[in-house]
């Protein structure tokens, strides 16, 4: 599918990452369990609320020093970015 998720480390890396979700989508989306955007969204709001237990779960601590509104302004500016 795409690139591990532990492989990215920059800004370049991240970028690569969700195009190649994209990719997936593309070819394959029709195998994801959240292929349209409203449940993609509600799954990927439910996982970051969720993400102390996988991170527990997988014998990790959850990142505390990540920068959250890069993330989130990156969501709200690919609604209406072209």
């Amino acid at each position: 599918m795409t690139t591990s998720p532990d492989r990215v480390g920059s800004r370049e890396d991240l970028v690569s990452f969700v195009r190649s979700l994209h990719h997936s989508h593309t070819q394959e989306g029709d195998s994801w369990e959240n292929a349209e955007l409203d449940r993609f969204l509600e799954a990927l709001a439910s996982w970051i609320d969720d993400a102390d237990g996988w991170y527990s779960n997988a014998g990790r601590e959850l990142p505390t020093n990540g920068d959250w509104s890069f993330f989130a302004r990156a969501l709200r500016a690919a609604t209406s970015y072209e």
